[in-house]
């Protein structure tokens, strides 16, 4: 995957990105290829020097809104931001099944998984709080389709805690089942981002909607 990515908003400080599917965020062992940090280029600055600008990120094969920094000032302060939760991150996503009730918290610690080391586990090795929040959007005959806010934002948090309550992702070959309504990847899409500026105040939304992969998958899903 070449090229540069939906750039939704572009000041002096940082940029809002829109990340296709398929795209690594920033370079790492093993990892041969196209990456966010490439295809952004001179956009992005401040932060470590092997990620440069990142100050948050989505796995491989999540699509969706990403803020990126473009100073090293403007990276301390989105990161400080997100570390102190003045940033609202919804993802949309379709999990197998149906939960209990219509919205919850699912608050459990994530780590390493023992067995299994790229996957995150609850209560796993070197654990860290985690905590999602979610709401059921629409139920259909076999998944539903949730709205997920992040109050934390560890590795695979979403994937993760919804297989840790028996309704993976759909389609999510790590933590749930591939293939599932077609998909190639899991139904996972960062769709809206919300916080004040951080250096004049303002207060800014952005919202992506669904890519073709993921809203021709839900379609299939309605039945």
């Amino acid at each position: 995957m070449t090229g540069v990515p939906p750039i939704v908003h572009r000041d002096a400080r940082f940029a809002v990105v829109d990340k296709p599917a398929g795209l690594v965020v920033h370079p790492a062992p093993g990892h041969r290829g196209p990456t966010l940090v490439d295809a952004l280029g001179d956009l992005l600055g401040g932060g470590e020097p092997g990620r440069p600008g990142i100050v948050q990120r989505l796995d491989r094969d999540t699509s969706g809104l990403m803020v990126v920094a473009r100073d090293a000032e403007a990276h301390r302060r989105l990161a400080a931001m997100i570390k102190s939760r003045e940033v609202e991150r919804a993802y949309v996503a379709l999990i197998e099944g149906r939960p209990r009730s219509r919205s919850g918290t699912i608050d459990a610690p994530l780590g390493r998984d023992h067995r299994a080391p790229e996957r995150r586990a609850v209560r796993g090795r070197a654990a860290r709080e985690a905590r999602t929040h979610f709401t059921v959007l629409e139920a259909l005959p076999a998944d539903t389709l949730v709205e997920a806010r992040l109050e934390t934002g560890r590795t695979h948090q979403v994937r993760a805690h919804f297989a840790a309550i028996g309704h993976p992702l759909a389609g999510d070959p790590r933590y749930g089942h591939a293939g599932r309504h077609g998909l190639e990847r899991q139904f996972l899409h960062s769709a809206r981002l919300r916080f004040q500026h951080p250096f004049t105040g303002e207060r800014l939304a952005f919202e992506s909607t669904l890519p073709a992969d993921l809203a021709a998958a839900l379609e299939r899903a309605r039945g």
